[in-house]
């Protein structure tokens, strides 16, 4: 079985991993943590988001924090835009990238923005055009790709669905997310086939939460169908928020470890990386949620 050589990662923590936290967490602290990212070899870094900060009270300070930034040749940064207002916010920022997404659950689209899976993405259809005009590239997702809170397990038929309506929109690049983290590899690989009816291989990525610890053998299970882009978060910040007190994103440091001990490349130096989650973490006041870093700290601490 071919595996792939190389894998890009996308490091969610910034916006995905923080936006739950109850707690603020400052501009320049999160500005700190996107810059140990690049420093450490992530290319791809989701960096905020341009919601209501009604909703999401964490990203309030998203034109402060991209305007922080010093930017890296080579690293897209990338934000979440899910209506033409968000857009129209992010725009002066100069993102790289904005996300969308959709579910692939009728009851999870319901009950969390009150329309259904088409009008949601029909929503999405300015926005991936005014970003067009302005050469900014379009990153959807699929949550609930899987399994839903409210549904249950979710038909890969679904995933198919909400692939082809983002395509047809004009989404370029769709990831495939475990939201709840319920999937096992062979759910997986079928919701990531669904995908791939739509979607060319190098427009596919992976996005899985770990909160039953099946992230790890998800993403092998995504590797042996060719699947080399993925996204995860330093530290594993995120918690799930249908799971109380279960882990959520799957952290970026125990994904890299697996990648590099099977000889994949990921350009990423895993010590920094282990900084960058153990720098977030301090403030947080809390150990990294990720067991490779918690096993070369402590080898760092008996040299």
């Amino acid at each position: 079985m071919k595996l792939p050589s190389k894998v890009k990662l996308v490091d969610v923590g910034p916006r995905d991993g923080l936006q739950n936290e109850k707690s603020p967490v400052p501009a320049e602290i999160k500005i700190g943590l996107v810059h140990r990212l690049q420093d450490a070899g992530l290319t791809e870094i989701e960096v905020t988001s341009f919601v209501s900060p009604k909703w999401v009270p964490q990203m309030a300070d998203n034109v402060e924090v991209m305007a922080g930034i010093h930017r890296k040749p080579g690293v897209r940064y990338s934000v979440l835009t899910p209506n033409m207002k968000g857009f129209e916010a992010a725009l002066p920022t100069r993102p790289d990238e904005i996300v969308v997404f959709a579910a692939a659950s009728e009851a999870f689209s319901q009950r969390n923005i009150n329309c259904s899976i088409e009008e949601s993405i029909e929503r999405f259809r300015p926005v991936v055009e005014a970003a067009k005009a302005h050469g900014i590239h379009t990153r959807g997702a699929i949550s609930c790709a899987v399994g839903c809170p409210y549904e249950g397990e979710v038909a890969p038929e679904r995933v198919a669905m909400v692939a082809r309506l983002m395509k047809g929109i004009g989404v370029q690049h769709m990831g495939v997310a475990d939201t709840i983290g319920v999937g096992t590899p062979r759910k997986v690989q079928a919701a990531l086939e669904a995908a791939l009816k739509h979607y060319d291989i190098n427009d596919i990525s992976g996005h899985f939460h770990d909160t039953y610890g099946q992230a790890l053998g998800n993403t092998l299970a995504s590797l042996e169908l060719g699947v080399w882009q993925y996204d995860t978060s330093s530290a594993g910040l995120g918690g799930c928020p249908f799971a109380k007190g279960a882990t959520g994103n799957v952290a970026t440091e125990d994904v890299v470890y697996m990648l590099h001990g099977m000889g994949i490349e990921t350009g990423i130096d895993l010590d920094k990386l282990i900084d960058a989650g153990t720098y977030i973490s301090d403030f947080l006041q809390r150990k990294p949620n990720s067991r490779a870093a918690t096993a070369l700290l402590n080898k760092r601490m008996t040299a």
